[in-house]
């Protein structure tokens, strides 16, 4: 798979929650850039306190809310959505977890230890040791045949293979058998320091070892796993997954007897909770979407029962708008009885991209106008601070407030007024205020955003009187979730676009798409494939694959914050915040939340004494 294609998972998680998705769930772990002296995270995802096992009974179901149950549990087919995620961290190994932070650090139920090659050493030679216990739910254990399988899977090298992630994968020239069984050396034909994030999720090698078998979606039936739990039921129709405890575990036992994974839509979840339905439910779409109640009859809303019969019918007052729907809602949850509402930031960027195609933002002066002119403290405010939570702006495109780190880049770039840069361009604001124009233009632009998200339209209310400010005028243009990609960020259909992009512990691998040059097709034609800002410089790309190839944390940082300043100086795109994640958990349920940079530890999650 070339790293250009969009994969339907990859435009569900680009749309996160909050600015028009639905499911609240991380997807699959990725690797940090850790650095000796990191700047101190500015926040903390995950909202899931500390477990004490003592203080967990054993037994009982827990009833988790899925968007739907999932065409694939295989997150690295087209099909897989976050849910796939989420039932894969149940039932499939991650060699690495990332913790609050983004930090990876070795899971020991699966592997003993890990180590590459020193740096400089050619090639570089990162040697696993898998938990000498892990196997198979049919007993088969965990081996070099399983990671070499889903390196060919993920390579990009054999076409066959549909959907597919290639970060990473690619830079693996040989995966082979170590001194004993559960040794495995992976040998890689470049340089790729972060390797952490490789084969998290892992799957057995019966699923990836040919094209025929990876293209399948993997559901239900006999098919091997190796988690805390194994499948038990997989009821596409009946919109149920169950998972019971995996009798060949090695680790710390599930405390929960079973988890009942139950499809119920955003849109009724909190109904659900209100009505001792579901146990764990992520509510950001629930109230980010929330839409005002059908009105009532108006013979029936026209007056109290004692007003005489001749009396004025009442007028229906309208329908409230998204942020005031989403307000109602988020209220309801709050106040729902045995249930207790956590919050967080979640690994999900939410960002302002420009169309560096599409005049008048082709010209540097104007995009450069317009990343200064928007006011981030005042758009995170407008955003977060009606959830409940800190309206912290951020000022990287890379890394989260939360992640280690992380530095505001957004004072390297021109500190100069945005009036003085649009009159620089031309662009000449009437003597009493109002819309700039030149050449009898107006500077108008269109903004894309996510139709139907209180978060996005708060957001676009803020920044569209922000740009106002200084004489740009903004047309605000929703659009259906479905169509919002392929239909108009791919073409490059907008001036301007609000959306969300997971971020994770491997900026320099999962990032670089956004952000690369575009290069031309077949036809000449530049293809801007990840980078829907359509802006890129050959400096950014070296800086990118300098910093994946990097392997001293604190200089692989350095790389990154410098491609993070001249993203800002080229007027791409503005970081916003963080998108919102909130969750119910019924009172009782222990190792639930939201969990931020995280996934649930499911043999955690149970009931308390």
């Amino acid at each position: 798979m070339r790293v250009r294609q969009l994969t339907a998972a990859a435009a569900a998680l680009l749309l996160a929650a909050g600015l028009g998705g639905c499911s609240d769930d991380p997807g699959p772990a990725r690797t940090p850039a850790a650095v000796p002296a990191p700047a101190e995270p500015t926040a903390t995802t995950g909202d899931v306190g500390p477990v004490d096992r003592a203080a967990v009974r054993d037994g009982g179901t827990l009833r988790w809310a899925l968007d739907g149950v999932p065409a694939t549990l295989n997150v690295y087919q087209g099909a897989a959505t976050a849910d796939s995620a989420l039932l894969a961290h149940a039932l499939y190994p991650s060699l690495f977890r990332p913790d609050e932070h983004g930090r990876l650090a070795p899971d020991p139920d699966y592997l003993a230890g890990a180590e590459s090659t020193p740096p400089g050493q050619s090639p570089q030679v990162v040697t696993y040791r898998l938990n000498p216990n892990a196997v198979w739910s049919d007993g088969t254990p965990l081996s070099a045949a399983d990671l070499d399988a889903q390196r060919t899977a993920l390579s990009g090298l054999d076409p066959a293979y549909r959907g597919g992630r290639a970060a990473g994968y690619d830079a693996i020239e040989a995966v082979a058998p170590g001194a004993d069984p559960h040794e495995v050396r992976v040998t890689f034909r470049r340089p790729y320091a972060e390797w952490r994030s490789l084969f998290g999720p892992l799957y057995p090698a019966a699923e990836t070892a040919t094209p025929a078998a990876f293209d399948q979606a993997l559901t239900g039936g006999d098919r091997p796993s190796a988690g805390p739990y194994t499948l038990s039921r997989y009821d596409a129709e009946g919109g149920t997954v169950t998972v019971v405890r995996n009798p060949l575990w090695w680790g710390e036992p599930p405390k929960a007897d079973r988890i009942d994974f139950l499809a119920a839509p955003p849109d009724q979840r909190l109904d659900a909770l209100d009505q001792d339905r579901l146990d764990v439910a992520p509510l950001t779409a629930a109230v980010d979407r929330a839409v005002p109640a059908p009105a009532a009859d108006a013979s029936a809303a026209s007056a109290p029962a004692s007003a005489s019969p001749s009396a004025s019918p009442s007028v229906a007052p309208p329908p409230a708008a998204a942020p005031e729907s989403a307000a109602l809602a988020l209220r309801r949850a709050e106040s729902l009885p045995g249930v207790t509402v956590h919050r967080a930031a979640a690994a999900s960027l939410t960002q302002l991209t420009l169309n560096a195609e599409h005049a008048p933002l082709t010209d540097p002066l104007v995009r450069r106008a317009v990343t200064r002119a928007v006011d981030r403290q005042r758009i995170a405010d407008a955003a977060l601070t009606p959830l409940g939570l800190p309206a912290a702006p951020l000022g990287s495109h890379l890394l989260a407030g939360d992640q280690e780190g992380y530095r505001d880049n957004s004072g390297a770039v021109d500190q100069a007024d945005p009036v003085l840069l649009l009159d620089e361009a031309g662009w000449m604001r009437p003597a009493g205020g109002g819309v700039r124009t030149r050449g009898g233009k107006p500077l108008a632009l269109s903004l894309l955003l996510p139709a139907g998200s209180a978060t996005a339209k708060r957001t676009a209310d803020a920044l569209t009187a922000g740009l106002a400010d200084s004489g740009i005028a903004v047309r605000q243009v929703p659009v259906p979730a479905e169509s919002f990609v392929a239909e108009h960020l791919a073409a490059g259909d907008y001036d301007l676009a609000l959306f969300s992009r997971p971020v994770g512990p491997s900026p320099a691998s999962e990032q670089r798409p956004a952000y690369a040059k575009p290069r031309p097709d077949p036809d000449g034609v530049p293809d801007p494939g990840g980078n829907f800002g359509r802006g890129g410089t050959e400096e950014i790309d070296r800086l990118f694959d300098r910093a994946a190839a990097e392997p001293d944390p604190a200089a692989r940082l350095d790389l990154l914050q410098e491609a993070d300043v001249r993203i800002w100086q080229l007027g791409h795109s503005v970081p916003l915040y963080q998108r919102p994640e909130l969750v119910g958990v019924r009172t009782g349920v222990v190792g639930a939340g939201a969990y931020g940079f995280g996934w649930p530890r499911f043999q955690d999650v149970g009931w308390g004494r």
